[in-house]
């Protein structure tokens, strides 16, 4: 199983860790950046990725965020041989309009995948998507916690959040 040096190295490795100033998707602004697309489209990160998410999910059926999380919850389902189901924002105009995306069943336990999490309100919003859908959703896990409020957010919403590397270990040796 990759570790937190392996992860840390990967994702520099994939240039996506970058410094300067950067507006975050929630309205706030920091001095280092991950790029999810400069990590998720390198195929050796996107695999170690996948195989850090296996080892710890277990057997339970997978969730990934739209659109981000994607690539991660379809590799970690490759790897694990697990089902995986995507929760999107909000429901689709078109088509079938469904907020889930895949087979769920009722009662089934799901392990929410994201890449980041600053605040963690996009994956509040599939915890809770998934949960008005039917599943049990106690655990979110992420590539990296920006540790800017996410794991006590989802902790509000019974939810434990497990982050693969931390805004601290990708900063520690900068």
């Amino acid at each position: 199983m990759p570790d937190t040096d392996d992860i840390v190295a990967a994702l520099r490795a994939a240039d996506a860790v970058r410094f300067g100033e950067f507006e975050l998707s929630h309205g706030g602004t920091s001095d280092y950046y991950v790029d999810k697309y400069l990590f998720e489209t390198a195929p050796d990160c996107l695999e170690l990725l996948a195989e850090a998410f296996a080892a710890r999910v277990g057997e339970t059926k997978l969730a990934g965020v739209a659109l981000g999380a994607v690539p991660l919850v379809a590799a970690t389902s490759v790897a694990t041989g697990n089902p995986y189901v995507i929760a999107r924002k909000q429901a689709k105009e078109y088509g079938t309009g469904n907020r889930i995306e895949g087979r769920l069943r009722e009662g089934e336990e799901v392990v929410v995948i994201e890449d980041i999490a600053t605040t963690g309100q996009s994956a509040v919003d599939a915890v809770e998507a998934l949960r008005e859908a039917g599943a049990v959703v106690e655990r979110v896990l992420v590539v990296v916690d920006r540790e800017e409020g996410a794991r006590e957010h989802l902790a509000d919403h019974g939810v434990e959040l497990e982050a693969l590397v931390t805004a601290s270990d990708l900063l520690e040796s900068r």
